[in-house]
């Protein structure tokens, strides 16, 4: 009994400690601010001569008002033989970290293999294990404005109990290099706004965030969209249709609030936006009426996304898509 009992102090102690050395959450959620997703799909992970991300875009980002970059990194493929990742991969991480640093922009380092994860999780545990080891590592001495989010949209086979399991199985990871670190996690089926409650989170760590996925009504948001079969031949669909139409993102987002409330979290909203196929000025009011909802509670968010598709800057003409821009920042300066 005496035995156990010193164990149980040791713990509480170890979390203390912890706990005192943390940023708090709620600060650290609120850093965020205005963010955007990046770099997922750039060619600059296979070669920096391919790239499209250039070192100019993130003083761009930062003077149009963003405070943050959520990068999704895909490194799956970048796992060599022997099960490192390679040293490319993280000579452009480290570039990503030092140009978002240099322009005063937070990044969140968002483990992307999502789908690779839900169609096997098992025959994908050590790799998403061995990602975390390597990367809480490599980042274990980088500043507070450098997040980690365990991983995007957990779906599929790795179902919410299973997830559970596993984001306590990376958080330690993340802990034995990382104690202070901020941690963002959220809930199974793609990250739902509507499955928090089946998310369960070590009640003794506090710096952590919840994010949330919000693509609501999906024909409205995926129309056009090739890789959606529900929504691939659908086009024409507005937004606003009605007034209930806004008042489903109130109603949605009071109800992960009082979750978050109930819970003693803060809520990062970690992508939302509307696909380019539909109307450009349906596709403004939504975004704008999202972005102002989340701001309304409290919360942090990340515009998905800067390139490829949903985008805010259009690369190739070198200029902002000015109704989505304006409709994430409306106010001079970005605030």
């Amino acid at each position: 009994m005496k035995k156990l009992l010193l164990t149980v102090l040791a713990g509480s102690v170890a979390w203390g400690v912890l706990a005192a050395r943390a940023a708090d959450a709620f600060e650290q959620n609120r850093r965020l601010g205005r963010g955007v997703n990046v770099l997922g799909y750039d060619p600059l992970w296979r070669s920096k001569d391919q790239a499209r991300f250039q070192e100019k875009h993130f003083k761009l980002l930062r003077e149009a008002g963003f405070d943050s970059l959520r990068v999704n990194l895909h490194p799956f493929r970048h796992f060599q033989s022997d099960g490192s990742l390679s040293k490319h991969w993280f000579e452009t991480l480290d570039w990503i970290l030092a140009g978002a640093r240099g322009a005063g922009l937070n990044v969140i380092l968002d483990l992307h293999e999502y789908n690779a994860i839900g169609n096997d999780p098992e025959g994908n545990k050590e790799k998403f294990l061995s990602f975390w080891r390597q990367l809480s590592t490599h980042c274990q001495s980088a500043p507070d404005s450098v997040y980690f989010e365990l991983l995007n949209e957990p779906c599929r086979k790795l179902t919410p109990e299973l997830w559970n399991q596993w984001l306590r199985e990376a958080l330690a990871i993340v802990r034995e290099k990382n104690p202070a670190r901020t941690v963002i996690i959220g809930p199974a089926y793609w990250n739902s706004i509507d499955r928090l409650g089946e998310l369960q989170l070590p009640a003794e760590d506090r710096n952590l965030i919840v994010t949330v996925h919000y693509y609501k009504p999906m024909e409205f948001t995926h129309q056009g969209a090739r890789w959606t079969p529900d929504f691939a031949d659908k086009t024409g669909v507005v937004w606003p249709r009605n007034e209930a139409d806004r008042q489903a993102i109130e109603r949605d987002f009071d109800r992960a609030a009082a979750w978050a409330k109930s819970q003693n979290r803060p809520i990062f909203l970690g992508e939302f936006g509307a696909y380019d196929k539909g109307e450009m000025a349906s596709r403004a009011r939504y975004t704008s009426a999202v972005a102002r909802a989340a701001e309304a509670r409290g919360w942090s968010w990340a515009y998905w996304q800067f390139d490829s598709d949903f985008v805010v800057y259009d690369i190739r003409q070198e200029a902002w898509v000015e109704p989505i821009l304006k409709a994430l920042i409306p106010a001079p300066g970005g605030r």
